[in-house]
């Protein structure tokens, strides 16, 4: 994804960083907010991770894709959302030209993963809803891990082709650090990894929602007279219920966070203003979303929960750790 595109210019103008327009107070609240929010994303899905990978309950097919995105998420935190921020306060670019090429990549890779990633979790909610029986075959967990492996290489593929090869290149003037993107290049961009993944996410939860209606319809319909058997289904159906619920929250705020910086790729091209600090602005929306998805789970996933607790307590490192119920 195109997170830096600029227009492409000719020459490369002398260019200095301008001077700070704040009170050095403000200066420190704001890199202190900025080391908070990076350590804070840095965190939260590394707990995600190490969560997933240790406690052997967890390795599900469902929680894989939750480890990808973790995983990417944790990319953004690590290499992507610092520098992002230290652009944002500072104005310019002050990390070098090989930082510069790097924390493109990275940044494109990242948000790639995660878009398609999101996009493959929306695809297995459906097939356990819609495919129960397919699902619980075990060969649908290597079909999970090939997904899962074939997003990160396709996406390093198509990253390192869209900027190293497909004849785009950085243009780096002294505190700059930008990337350009011819117009073809741009509308590839646009539908592999905003259009298409986020049509069938909003296709596929359409679904979702509407499968979950029928079944907690059908289990209110077959409700006995007896107290016990109606006290069973009515907690069945807010269980689904509340799983449909939370999709939808997570769904919601994923795209809440893409549509800022496509509204801006969509603007700038025919404006005349300079707008380009605003899409820097609207990227980190993006970026975001890496910070609030290890919240979610905190705040709606018992196992992420009671996980938590155990790596907190440091009771991972008791012999058999791994073989603890956490669900």
């Amino acid at each position: 994804m195109n997170l830096t595109a600029v227009n492409q210019t000719d020459d490369c103008q002398e260019y200095s960083c301008p001077e700070r327009s704040v009170s050095f107070s403000v200066y420190v609240i704001l890199y202190v907010a900025a080391a908070a929010v990076s350590l804070l994303t840095v965190c939260g899905n590394l707990l995600v991770v190490i969560s997933v990978s240790h406690f052997k309950q967890l390795h599900t097919p469902a929680n894989i894709l939750i480890l990808s995105l973790a995983a990417s998420d944790l990319l953004v935190g690590v290499f992507v959302m610092p520098f992002h921020l230290i652009l944002l306060i500072e104005s310019c670019w002050i990390s070098g030209p090989v930082m510069c090429s790097f924390f493109n990549f990275v940044a494109f890779q990242a948000t790639t993963v995660s878009v398609h990633t999101v996009a493959i979790i929306a695809v297995d909610r459906f097939l356990a809803l819609h495919s129960p029986f397919f699902y619980s075959e075990d060969i649908y967990s290597t079909v999970i891990y090939i997904a899962t492996l074939f997003n990160w290489l396709f996406s390093l593929l198509y990253n390192f082709t869209l900027l190293f090869i497909n004849g785009n290149f950085t243009v780096m003037c002294p505190g700059e650090c930008v990337y350009t993107l011819d117009g073809g290049s741009s509308l590839i961009d646009l539908l592999l990894v905003f259009l298409m993944p986020c049509t069938l996410i909003i296709i596929l939860y359409t679904y979702i929602f509407i499968i979950v209606r029928k079944h907690v319809t059908a289990i209110r319909a077959l409700q006995v007279h007896d107290s016990k058997e109606s006290s069973k289904n009515r907690v069945s159906d807010k269980s689904e219920l509340k799983a449909a619920i939370l999709l939808g929250i997570l769904v919601f705020v994923f795209l809440l966070c893409l549509l800022p910086y496509y509204i801006c790729s969509l603007v700038i091209p025919y404006s005349n203003a300079d707008l380009n600090y605003v899409r820097d602005v609207a990227s980190m929306f993006f970026y975001l979303n890496s910070t609030i998805n290890p919240i979610m789970y905190a705040l709606f996933y018992p196992w992420f929960q009671k996980s938590l607790k155990l790596i907190l307590t440091f009771k991972v490192f008791n012999e058999d750790s791994s073989l603890m119920k956490v669900q």
